[in-house]
C-alpha cells in the first residue's frame, strides 16, 4: 500500500469519525438536563472534542476492523459509535493532562486548552463527561454481545489502571527525578502505548481475530506507541509549533526527561527508527491483512521528523 493510498484512506475515515462525533454530541445534547451550567459544559466538550487532531486512535481501530475482519465500508460504518467512543476517551485524557495540576499546558490542537478557554472546574467536568459517555458509545455498537463485552473490558483496562492512567501516575512521580532509559520506556509504554494498543486490539476483537492475532496486534500497538512517543519528543525540539498545534520546547521548560534529553537528538532518531521497524516486523505473521496497519504506522511516523 503506497503513501498516497494510505493518505486517501486516512482522509476518508477521518471524515467518518468527525461525522460520528457530531452525531454522538447531538444525541447526547438532546437528553441532557437544561440550564446554564450544562450549556457551558456542553460547549466545553464540543470545544475540545471537535478541535481537530489526527484522530489516530479511532483510525487504527477502523483499520484493524476492516483489514482483519474483511468488512465492507457499510459494515465498518456501523461500528463508528465505537470509534467515536475511543476518541472521546482520548480527548478527556488531553483535557486533564493540560490542567495546572498535571502538565499545565496552555495550548492544545492549535487553540487555548479547555481550562484556559473556560475554567478549571468546567474542564475537569468536560473530561469526566467524555470519559463516562465514551462507554455509552462503545456499547452502542453492533456485533456479537460477547465480543463487544470483551472489547469494552479490554479498552477500559488499557485506558485505566492497566495502562494510561497508571502511566500518568508514573509520569507525575517522575517530575524532577533522574530517570533511566528503562524507566522512561516504562512510563510511555503505559501512558502512550496502552491506548494505541487498545484501539488496534479492540478493532481486532470485533473483527473476530483469534487469541494469537490479538497478541500480535497488542505488541504492534505498544511498539507503534513507543515510536510515536519518541517522535513526539523529537518534534518538541525540532518541530513547528504552528503545525503541531502546541508550543515546542515545553519538555525542556518543564524539566521533563525525554528520549532526546537522555539519548541526544541523533540517538532518539535512531531509537524511533528501531521502534518503527520492530512494529512493522511484528505484523509480518498477519501477511496481507497487516498491510494497512503497516502503511498507517509508516505514514504517521514520518510527520515532520
Amino acid at each position: 500500500m503506497n503513501e498516497m493510498q494510505v493518505a486517501e484512506y486516512l482522509t476518508s475515515r477521518r471524515i467518518w469519525v468527525e461525522e460520528a462525533l457530531e452525531k454522538a454530541l447531538a444525541t447526547a445534547s438532546q437528553n441532557m438536563p437544561s440550564g446554564t451550567g450544562v450549556e457551558r459544559l456542553l460547549a466545553a466538550i464540543r470545544y475540545s472534542l471537535m478541535a481537530g487532531g489526527k484522530r489516530l486512535r479511532p483510525l487504527l481501530f477502523l483499520a484493524a476492523l476492516e483489514s482483519l475482519g474483511g468488512k465492507t465500508e457499510e459494515e465498518t460504518k456501523s461500528y463508528l459509535s465505537f470509534a467515536a467512543g475511543i476518541e472521546m476517551l482520548h480527548t478527556y485524557s488531553l483535557i486533564h493532562d493540560d490542567l495546572p495540576a498535571m502538565d499545565d499546558d496552555d495550548m492544545r490542537r492549535g487553540q487555548p486548552s479547555c481550562h484556559k478557554q473556560f475554567d478549571e472546574g468546567t474542564a475537569i467536568l468536560a473530561g469526566d463527561a467524555l470519559l463516562t459517555h465514551c462507554f455509552c458509545c462503545l456499547l452502542a455498537s453492533p456485533g456479537k454481545p460477547e465480543l463487544l463485552r470483551q472489547a469494552a473490558r479490554y479498552f477500559a483496562w488499557q485506558a485505566g489502571l492497566g495502562g494510561m492512567v497508571s502511566g500518568q501516575a508514573l509520569d507525575l512521580a517522575a517530575e524532577g527525578q533522574k530517570l533511566s532509559l528503562a524507566a522512561l520506556r516504562n512510563i510511555h509504554m503505559a501512558k502512550t502505548g496502552a491506548l494505541l494498543a487498545a484501539a488496534v486490539v479492540t478493532g481486532g476483537i470485533l473483527a473476530g481475530v483469534d487469541e494469537e492475532e490479538r497478541v500480535i496486534l497488542e505488541l504492534f500497538g505498544y511498539q507503534f506507541g513507543m515510536a510515536f512517543q519518541i517522535t513526539d519528543d523529537i518534534l518538541d525540539v525540532t518541530g513547528d509549533a504552528a503545525k503541531l498545534g502546541k508550543p515546542t520546547g515545553s519538555d525542556i521548560t518543564n524539566g521533563k526527561v525525554t528520549y532526546v534529553s537522555l539519548m541526544g537528538l541523533n540517538g532518539a532518531l535512531q531509537e524511533a527508527d528501531a521502534a518503527t521497524c520492530q512494529a512493522m516486523k511484528t505484523l509480518e505473521p498477519l501477511g496481507d491483512a497487516g498491510e494497512l496497519l503497516r502503511g498507517i504506522a509508516a505514514y504517521c511516523l514520518k510527520r515532520d521528523c
